[in-house]
């Protein structure tokens, strides 16, 4: 979770044993990548709710929730927030180049449909695979967010493809609605930082769209 680049913004040293405790409590209130439900308070629930449809709103949602680490520094909050969208604390998983180049190799167009509030184009130039991407379907530019039929649409129309004609490839159940619309989903299994997730399938999935 990045709790020592959080610190070192802050002008704060912390020993290892804190930072582990801090980013473990962080955890435990639902922060990305931990799989926890996150604990959302009345004051930011608004923010919550519409984090992925505008920039402002996911900074206070994401700001409000680490506010809440017990034993933070000052800053701690604010840190955190800035190491989440910064290109710097993404990690690809090791066959996604490959996938998209073997996609590209074989001229298949690619959309990104991400529910996210913030732009992660600088992300994906960071990890090396911007120019692999034709569209960019961000939910916060379009205003609507997976489940909703809308950003598929909006995806099939970037591409100038039917809804059968096309694959959406996630990992969650808000993906799945894509089926709602005649879109085949291949979901992802959970994979940890660094290791393969299954994309290396998707190319002969596509080739039977």
């Amino acid at each position: 979770m990045s709790v020592e680049h959080a610190a070192a913004a802050a002008g704060v040293t912390l020993p290892q044993y804190r930072a582990t405790v801090l980013g473990d409590a962080l955890g435990a209130l639902g922060w990305v990548g931990s799989g926890q439900p996150a604990k959302v308070l009345p004051y930011f629930a608004q923010a919550w709710a519409d984090r992925d449809l505008s920039e402002i709103d996911h900074r206070e949602a994401f700001v409000g929730l680490a506010s809440q680490t017990s034993g933070a520094f000052e800053g701690f909050a604010e840190g955190m927030y800035e190491r989440l969208c910064s290109p710097e604390g993404w990690v690809a998983y090791p066959d996604t180049i490959p996938t998209l180049e073997a996609l590209r190799a074989a001229a298949i167009p690619i959309a990104l449909v991400s529910n996210i509030g913030f732009d992660v184009r600088p992300v994906a130039k960071h990890l090396g695979f911007d120019h692999l991407i034709d569209h960019w379907i961000l939910s916060y530019e379009v205003r609507c967010c997976k489940p909703e039929p809308e950003i598929f649409r909006e995806a099939c129309l970037r591409l100038e493809v039917e809804p059968d004609e096309a694959l959406m490839v996630g990992d969650s159940f808000a993906d799945a609605a894509a089926t709602q619309l005649g879109i085949r989903t291949f979901l992802l299994p959970h994979a940890g930082p660094g290791e393969p997730v299954g994309l290396s399938a998707v190319p002969s999935l596509v080739s039977r769209v």
